[in-house]
């Protein structure tokens, strides 16, 4: 579900997206457990298509789980060639995700 321009992930819900282009951004965040900041890596991705709309969107996680399992498209820019069906599962330290990458078909 896009909001503004960020794609936010909904618990149990996939968001079929394509990407163009990313970075990894270090920020600052407020851990939970400490309430102290920590300095963290955050994967950005801009997003062209959002569930088949055009969209001028960005996608981040600093799920250190779900950017293994990106990882490989990351190099050369493979993304490209595939859209990407990403869903939450849980909440918390109990969160997981299923990516499903689906090959672009070029007419």
């Amino acid at each position: 579900m896009p909001l503004g321009n960020y794609v936010i992930l909904k618990p149990d819900t996939g968001e079929r997206m394509h990407f163009v282009e990313h970075r990894i951004e270090p920020r600052t965040v407020t851990d939970n457990v400490t309430l102290r900041p920590k300095a963290v890596n955050v994967l950005v991705l801009s997003v062209d298509r959002l569930n088949g709309q055009a969209v001028a969107a960005q996608f981040s996680t600093m799920s250190e789980t779900l950017y293994a399992k990106l990882e490989a498209y990351l190099a050369g820019n493979l993304y490209r060639n595939y859209e990407f069906i990403i869903t939450q599962r849980g909440t918390g330290f109990q969160t997981r995700y299923t990516v499903e990458a689906i090959p672009l078909v070029t007419r």
